[in-house]
């Protein structure tokens, strides 16, 4: 691990593993809160690493203090939830000597049900004796290759605190040094511009990696889907549409997409084709092994939820009923979906 400043999430990720690792290894990278006091009851294996605005050079020293078989890597705010602790117990168990890596889930949101609300998987335990390596001075990525395995735990990100600025002000201060960004740091910019609401700068960002032709194409999905939100906040709805289709250049169309393209017809009133972009959203099979981000509700309750709200429109309310007691079965709480409910039994349908 390496930390800064957890005293208030520490412990908290520490307990669910601490009795399940051989040893544990923490890089603190400055900090002025009682998080080293903390890791005493954990572990006397506490290391002080100065910081120089780089995730993978402190990453990379953690990992060369390890002197076990295998590297689990965790950031402070993560857990593993009970289900999760028992099948790392087991993976540890049975794990073949063999494998090089083992990809885990990475839950970085849990909608207000309790369900997964966006993930993508990660190399989250790797053989040490491969000497993988970290790169990227800021979201960092570790290289892995060889015989890697796809396991069925997931890690549950758990923030309590935001550091919003902390990202964009270390790209802004390399960019003020002369630091040539290669296309991943570009990407990651955008990402950073995006989520501060700095549109313009992010698209001409987000176009430059596109143009470029050397995204991965996980993330060239990803870039378009940001685009094709702007466009559709600001109800440029062709445009919008314009960047769903083009995420299909990079491989089968994804339920996300789908339901941008469905939900830019339900707003020009276009309900059949709306209809047609939700139910193919419900037919596809969603990559469970692929390591892109996934908006899980576009591949469960979302679509048929919006199908129910088509299918009523034009007056076809059994169909409608119907696609809404599908999306009940994922999102039971939901208040649209239960409005919708009494709505439905308001006018005699019921089954």
């Amino acid at each position: 691990m390496i930390v800064r400043d957890e005293e208030l999430t520490i412990a908290r990720c520490l307990n669910c593993i601490k009795d399940i690792v051989d040893e544990i290894i923490v890089v603190d990278t400055g900090s002025t809160d009682k998080t080293k006091d903390i890791l005493k009851n954990y572990t006397n294996n506490i290391y002080d690493f100065k910081w120089i605005d780089d995730f993978s050079a402190a990453r990379n020293y953690a990992f060369s203090k390890a002197t076990k078989d295998y590297i689990l890597w965790l950031d402070a705010d993560d857990v593993f939830l009970p289900d999760d602790i028992d099948k790392l117990k087991l993976l540890k168990q049975n794990l073949n000597t063999d494998v090089d890596s083992v990809t885990m889930r990475y839950n970085i949101g849990i909608d207000e049900y309790g369900n997964h609300a966006s993930s993508y998987r990660r190399n989250r335990l790797v053989k040490r004796a491969k000497n993988f390596v970290w790169r990227g001075f800021i979201h960092e990525y570790l290289e892995v290759y060889g015989n890697i395995i796809n396991s069925d735990i997931s890690v549950t990100h758990q923030k309590v605190k935001a550091t919003p600025n902390r990202n964009i002000e270390i790209y802004e201060a390399k960019l003020k040094e002369g630091f040539k960004l290669i296309p991943r740091d570009i990407l990651y910019y955008a990402h950073e511009l995006y989520d501060h609401g700095r549109f313009e700068e992010a698209l001409t960002n987000y176009n430059n990696f596109l143009d470029s032709g050397l995204g991965w194409y996980e993330d060239n999905i990803r870039v378009c889907g940001n685009i094709s939100d702007y466009y559709q906040s600001i109800s440029n709805f062709e445009k919008s549409r314009e960047y769903s289709f083009k995420s299909f250049q990079y491989d089968l169309p994804r339920a996300e997409a789908c339901c941008r393209i469905g939900f830019s017809y339900l707003c020009e009133n276009k309900i059949e084709q709306a209809i047609f972009w939700y139910e193919l959203a419900t037919e596809l099979k969603k990559p469970e092994n692929s390591l892109g981000f996934f908006n899980d509700a576009s591949w469960t309750w979302l679509p048929h939820l919006q199908l129910c709200v088509c299918y009523d429109r034009i007056g076809d309310h059994i169909t409608a009923f119907k696609h809404n007691e599908i999306a009940y079965s994922y999102a039971p709480n939901d208040s649209k979906i239960l409005y919708n409910k009494n709505y439905f039994h308001s006018i005699g349908i019921n089954s």
